[in-house]
């Protein structure tokens, strides 16, 4: 899946080193992924990873610049420049315009997409994280741009991460059948896999059951782990399950989801082939791995 399986090393056991940190922005292999308020600065459709003697400027002006990892003995680190005006950051960059990850899916591969969507993300905690939540006092950046801490209080603040919870419902029997539900702020004919945030104090299967429930009116039993997808949108992960529906009664709670049904695989194969219909669903997104898995189940 896109966002997940980043072949990057990380380097979390170096982070704290701030002199090894210095050390790889002399380096003339070390590479710098600027990016504007989320956006990634693209030319000729291809996103920037400037070496380094062509990002000495972006380092400058950059806000933030975090350290994501090495590519083998290559540094690679983003650099944030939304401070400046897009017309600049665009000219300094020698970039033609800026895109979403996103919208760069599926012309970009999935390790490229996951190593922007991670830049994009811990770049977006760190422009949002300026002061402590405790006391108000100014957060510094530490550990490459993986930690700030509070410089009145010494409150040590790490990146936030919101899980949350994807889920393909189906109902026993023959046919088989799943439920996918309608968003408000989806157009009329765009359905989808059911999802949510987890709360304090509740497991993923809680989440789960909790969701399906309010949402759609499904009550549901057994509830199986499919596997997870980081969602670095701005800080999420998706944890993917499929769960066994106790009944087909159906009752939306018309704030969330406007609309559920139940589809048949032959149903849910002509409206991913059908862009009339509402398909094809994002390649990038672990509801439609849910959706093509469970297809695959019913052959």
């Amino acid at each position: 899946m896109y966002y997940s399986g980043l072949g990057l090393d990380r380097v979390v056991d170096r982070r704290g080193d701030s002199d090894w940190i210095e050390a790889l922005l002399t380096r003339a292999s070390t590479q710098v992924i600027p990016l504007w308020q989320d956006q990634c600065l693209v030319r000729n459709e291809t996103p920037l990873r400037l070496p380094l003697a062509q990002a000495r400027d972006i380092l400058v002006a950059a806000g933030d610049r975090v350290l994501l990892g090495l590519e083998g003995e290559r540094a690679v680190f983003a650099a944030d420049v939304s401070g400046l005006e897009r017309e600049s950051a665009v000219e300094l960059a020698g970039a033609d315009r800026m895109l979403d990850v996103r919208a760069m899916v599926p012309t970009i591969t999935p390790d490229e997409a996951g190593l922007l969507a991670y830049a994009r993300g811990v770049l977006h905690w760190n422009r949002n994280q300026r002061f402590c939540g405790a006391c108000g006092g100014p957060a510094r950046s530490c550990n490459g741009g993986h930690l700030r801490t509070c410089q009145n209080c010494g409150k040590l603040l790490f990146p936030r991460i919101e899980p949350a919870v994807i889920v393909l419902v189906e109902l026993p029997g023959t046919p088989r059948r799943c439920l996918l539900g309608r968003h408000a702020a989806s157009g009329p004919n765009r359905f989808s896999t059911l999802a949510g945030f987890v709360e304090i104090g509740e497991s993923f299967e809680d989440t789960v059951r909790r969701e399906v429930r309010e949402e759609a009116g499904v009550t549901v039993g057994a509830v199986t782990y499919q596997g997870s997808q980081g969602w670095p949108f701005p800080a999420g992960v998706m944890i993917g399950f499929r769960a066994e529906a106790l009944s087909d009664a159906i009752d939306v709670d018309n704030v969330e989801v406007v609309e559920a049904r139940w589809f048949t695989a032959a149903e849910l194969r002509a409206r991913l082939a059908d862009a009339a219909l509402g398909g094809p669903y994002r390649v990038d997104s672990i509801g439609k791995a849910l959706i093509d898995q469970w297809l695959a189940d019913t052959d």
